[in-house]
């Protein structure tokens, strides 16, 4: 819905009031705050198409520089916003059950903006297309009711193949002019610069992790991440800290198995045919409350480089026909049902990337610059975390009619942010009549041709 924005609804106001102190200027925060607005309620959610909807308290307005360079370019600790935020939601997260920090990464797609900091026109092997996108590793904490982002860090793409391919296919045998010889170890330096600036997913998450676990929001939650993100530095991290992990393992995996060196997923086939009693029923609770039954086979086995793991091959039909899960903890003394029941709370990060893509504009920036770029994810997590705590709107009748087990959803929680949105709307309106203004001057006001 296409609505005239004339200020910060007090919902939204009264959610960034403990992220004030990270920005200079009131003039700025309150810019800031509008970008958050238009990213919750602007259906164009690029800059552009926020602040098409502003309606400002002067005649005349504010130039659309203005919010670009107090979003995107002004001082403030952008980083420093995001650990406040981390602050803020572990206070909600507390006393609240069973809490699992998971870690992942997602591609942010950006089709029409080659140009935008750090994407790459690759295969993306999610939607099965050619795509240009950054990569954009996560970190979310969840519990039964929220899941919220703790920390969004962008991968520069890797481009080393490119570049090495230019300079051997520039190479020359010698180079007689001093000129040519500049240019060519300049070259060279920036490869190299390149190379070792490079970070991968992986190193990203171990970087994630020691930030986390150096703030101690969250002294009690375990983690969770597939096969992807697993890597040997991190798993030794987070058992340095005195906490568990659970990973997804890839079927080609080998373990040792009565002694000898085999892959995962030929002895779980041995077992199904020749042991199937071994798979024995697991139920279950998951995050919405309802019991699901597992067959799950457990045992203390020992990998290449990881060592000493407890391994469960969970099955989700009773007959043993479907594809097998395996999953992979340091915690040798979790019984089956356990370690499950902290993967399933893996499941909500997946959530956490299409809330943040479709409602709160994840997707829609269109900044060149490594640190605008950051800003527009770090504001895109805080506004995913306001939306949640706002209350259910709608009629009292149809409120949670159509949701399971009387959950508020997201819908009806932007209905609420609107109402409040449009009541502003409405207070100018009758201010500007009041003044005598006819109805083309509101109308201009409001929605300037």
């Amino acid at each position: 819905m296409w609505l005239p924005l004339v200020g910060v609804p007090s919902l939204i106001k009264e959610g960034l009031e403990p992220y004030r102190e990270f920005f200079c200027r009131d003039a700025g925060f309150e810019h800031v705050s509008r970008y958050i607005t238009g990213l919750l309620l602007s259906p164009n959610k690029t800059l552009q198409g926020i602040d098409a909807q502003q309606v400002w308290a002067k005649a005349g307005g504010v130039s659309r520089r203005a919010m670009h360079a107090a979003v995107f370019e002004a001082g403030g600790d952008s980083e420093g916003l995001l650990a406040r935020h981390r602050a803020v939601v572990a206070g909600e997260h507390r006393g609240r059950g069973l809490e699992v920090m998971v870690l992942d990464w997602t591609y942010v797609h950006h089709d029409r903006g080659p140009e935008i900091y750090a994407t790459k026109r690759a295969y993306d092997p999610v939607e099965g297309r050619m795509s240009t996108y950054p990569t954009l590793v996560t970190a979310v904490v969840a519990h039964a009711d929220r899941v919220d982002g703790l920390a969004l860090e962008v991968q520069f793409p890797n481009s080393q193949a490119e570049e090495l391919g230019y300079l051997n296919m520039t190479a020359q045998e010698d180079y007689t002019a001093l000129e040519q010889a500049r240019e060519r170890f300049i070259d060279l330096l920036h490869y190299q610069k390149n190379r070792l600036s490079y970070r991968k997913r992986t190193e990203i998450a171990v970087e994630m992790v020691r930030q986390l676990e150096a703030e101690g929001h969250f002294p009690q939650a375990p983690y969770a991440f597939d096969n992807g993100v697993l890597s040997l530095p991190l798993i030794q991290l987070i058992e340095q800290q005195g906490k568990h992990w659970v990973s997804e393992l890839e079927s080609s995996r080998l373990i040792q198995w009565q002694g000898q060196w085999r892959r995962v997923d030929e002895i779980a086939a041995e077992l199904r045919q020749q042991h199937p009693e071994s798979f024995r029923r697991v139920n279950v609770k998951r995050r919405s409350g309802e019991e699901k039954a597992f067959w799950a086979f457990t045992k203390t086995v020992r990998l290449k480089r990881y060592g000493r793991k407890r391994l469960v091959i969970v099955h989700e039909q009773a007959d043993l026909s479907d594809t097998p899960r395996f999953l992979l903890t340091d915690a040798l003394h979790w019984e089956a049902g356990r370690v499950i029941r902290v993967w399933s709370d893996r499941w909500p990060v997946e959530i956490f990337h299409e809330f943040c893509k479709q409602a709160v504009g994840l997707e829609a920036s269109q900044v060149r610059k490594e640190e605008a770029l950051k800003r527009h994810f770090r504001l895109s997590g805080v506004a995913q975390s306001l939306l949640q705590r706002t209350p259910a709107g709608g009629r009292k009748s149809e409120r949670f009619a159509f949701a399971e087990d009387n959950q508020q959803t997201v819908a009806q929680k932007l209905y609420t942010l609107t109402r409040d949105a449009l009541s502003q709307w409405v207070q100018l309106a009758q201010g500007l009549f009041a003044q005598g203004q006819s109805y083309q001057q509101v109308l201009e006001r409001l929605m300037p041709v």
